[in-house]
C-alpha cells in the first residue's frame, strides 16, 4: 500500500503550545501557500519542515507521520 504524509501531530503541538497558524508562519518564516498544505496533507519541501522543526525546537517526528494512502484521498 502506498504512503502519504500526515501532519496531524504538528496541528497538535501547535495547539498544546498555543500558537495560531500565522505564529506558526512568522516563527518559521513559511508562507501561507505552504501552511494550506500543511493543512491539506500536501508534500512540503524538507527545507519547510526544517524551518518548522527549527522554529518549534522539535524533531521531524513529532510533526509528521507516514499513513496508509486511503483510494478516496
Amino acid at each position: 500500500m502506498q504512503k502519504k504524509i500526515c501532519y496531524k501531530k504538528l496541528f497538535k503541538l501547535m495547539i498544546d503550545r498555543d500558537l495560531k497558524g500565522h505564529d506558526l508562519r512568522e516563527k518559521a518564516g513559511i508562507s501561507q501557500s505552504t501552511y494550506f498544505k500543511l493543512q491539506h496533507d500536501q508534500p512540503v519541501s524538507t527545507q519547510m519542515l526544517v524551518r518548522i522543526c527549527c522554529a518549534l525546537d522539535c524533531q521531524l517526528w513529532d510533526i509528521a507521520d507516514l499513513v496508509d494512502k486511503t483510494d478516496d484521498v
